[in-house]
C-alpha cells in the first residue's frame, strides 16, 4: 500500500552538495553591480577582488598574517597548486577516508611520484588513526569528508610546534566549521559550497610557514603557469591582492561578495556555524526515531554538519532503494540531487550548509519516510 504524501513541502528543494543552495532571498537582480565587460585588471576590478579577499578574512576569521588568494579551477585547483608547489621537501603523510582525499593520494603517489609518502586511511564512515600522523612530515588531509559525512572533530592531533606543513582541503568545512588556523598552513575551499556561490573559482590561504617553504624550496618538476606562486624565488604577492593568475568571472565574483555580505549581516562565522548545526541536528533527531535510516559516519563527534550522509540501517537491504527514492523525491519536486556520491556506499547525501533553511530540512524529513515506504512497498 502506497503511503499518503506529506502535506508540507520544502520551500526550497535544493539540497545538492555542490553547487549548493543560494543564500535565502537570493535573486539575480542582486548582481546588478557586477563589473561586466570590465577588465579584472582595472583599478575598479582590482578593488572588487580585494573587497572579496577582505570580506573573506573578516567573515572566516583568517589571521592577519595569513595570505588569501583567488585561484582558478575551484577547490581542486587550489589543492593542486599546493601539492605541486610545496611537496617534496620532506616526507608526507596522506590521510584518506573518502573520495576526494583518495584523489589527492593518487596525485601525490602516481603523478608527483614521491618516494616518501605514507598513506593513513580508513573506510567510508570512519576516520583514520590520527595518532599515527607524524607532524614532522608534511600532512595532506580533508577537514570534512564531503562524500562520507565524516570530519575531523578538531585539530588537537596536529602539533603546534610541527616541522612539516599541514595542507587542508576545507571546501565543505569553511564557513560552517571552526577551522583552527594556528594548526593549518594551507587551507583551500571553493565558492560553491557553504556560501552557495558559483563554481570554477578556488581560494588558497597560506600561513607564514607555507610562504617560507615556497620561497626556500624549488620542486624538482616543472610547474605549469596556472600553478606558479613564485618568481625568482619570491612569492608573487599580487595573487593575494586580487591580481589573479587567470581571468576570473566578475559575475561570479559579485555573487561571492554578496554572499559574504549576507554572512556578515547574519553575524559572521558563528552565525553560519549555528545555521549548519541546526540543520544537521534536525536530521540527527529524525535518524534517532527512524527504523530504516542511519548515519554513514560511525562516531557522532565526527559527523559532518554540512554534507550529512545517510545509509540504510539494514545491511541486507537492496542497494537500489536509495536511488529509487532519489528519483521519487526529485519527481515530486521536494529534493534535488541528494543521492550518495558515485564512489560512496549506497545512500543519501543531504547538504545542510548555512544557506539551507532548517524549516526546509524539517519539511523534507517526512518525505524521506514517504519515499522509503513507497519504494519498499512497490
Amino acid at each position: 500500500m502506497t503511503p499518503a504524501k506529506p502535506a508540507a513541502r520544502p520551500a526550497n528543494p535544493r539540497f545538492s552538495s555542490g553547487p549548493c543552495a543560494k543564500p535565502p532571498g537570493w535573486s539575480v537582480d542582486r548582481l546588478g553591480d557586477a563589473m561586466l565587460g570590465r577588465s579584472h585588471r582595472s583599478a575598479q576590478g582590482k578593488q572588487r577582488l580585494q573587497r572579496s579577499i577582505d570580506l573573506t578574512r573578516s567573515v572566516l576569521q583568517v589571521p592577519d598574517d595569513y595570505l588569501i588568494g583567488i585561484v582558478p579551477a575551484s577547490d581542486t585547483g587550489a589543492v593542486e597548486m599546493a601539492l605541486w608547489s610545496l611537496l617534496g621537501a620532506r616526507g608526507v603523510d596522506l590521510l584518506a577516508w573518502e573520495s576526494f582525499g583518495k584523489g589527492w593520494v593518487t596525485d601525490v603517489v602516481k603523478q608527483l611520484k614521491l618516494d616518501d609518502a605514507r598513506l593513513i586511511e580508513a573506510g567510508y564512515g570512519e576516520l583514520p588513526d590520527l595518532s599515527a600522523v607524524d607532524c614532522n612530515r608534511d600532512v595532506v588531509f580533508t577537514w570534512n569528508g564531503t562524500t562520507s559525512g565524516v570530519r575531523v572533530p578538531d585539530a588537537g592531533w596536529i602539533d603546534a610546534d610541527r616541522a612539516g606543513l599541514t595542507i587542508c582541503d576545507a571546501t565543505s568545512a569553511a564557513f560552517a566549521q571552526d577551522l583552527d588556523f594556528a594548526k593549518l598552513d594551507v587551507i583551500t575551499y571553493s565558492w560553491q559550497k557553504v556560501l552557495g556561490g558559483e563554481a570554477a573559482h578556488g581560494m588558497l590561504i597560506l600561513s607564514p610557514r607555507a610562504v617560507e617553504r615556497l620561497e626556500s624550496y624549488t620542486p624538482p618538476w616543472p610547474l605549469p603557469k596556472i600553478f606558479r606562486l613564485t618568481k625568482g624565488g619570491k612569492l608573487i604577492n599580487g595573487v593575494f591582492r586580487g591580481e589573479t593568475i587567470n581571468t576570473p568571472s566578475m559575475l561570479c565574483l559579485e555573487d561571492y561578495v554578496k554572499a559574504l555580505e549576507w554572512a556578515e549581516g547574519l553575524g559572521g562565522l558563528q552565525a553560519l556555524i549555528t545555521r549548519a548545526d541546526a540543520n544537521s541536528a534536525a536530521i540527527a533527531a529524525w535518524v534517532e526515531r527512524s527504523d530504516w535510516a542511519d548515519h554513514l559516519a560511525v562516531e557522532p563527534a565526527n559527523r559532518s554538519n554540512t554534507s550529512v550522509c545517510l545509509k540504510l540501517a539494514d545491511p541486507d537491504a537492496r542497494h537500489e532503494i536509495p536511488k529509487t527514492m532519489v528519483k521519487l523525491l526529485e519527481t515530486e519536486g521536494v529534493a534535488y540531487d541528494i543521492g550518495a556520491y558515485r564512489d560512496a556506499p549506497a545512500g543519501l547525501r543531504i547538504w545542510c550548509g548555512a544557506t539551507v533553511e532548517t524549516s526546509d530540512v524539517e519539511a523534507l524529513l517526512p518525505w524521506l519516510d514517504w519515499a522509503y515506504q513507497t519504494t519498499v512497498n512497490t
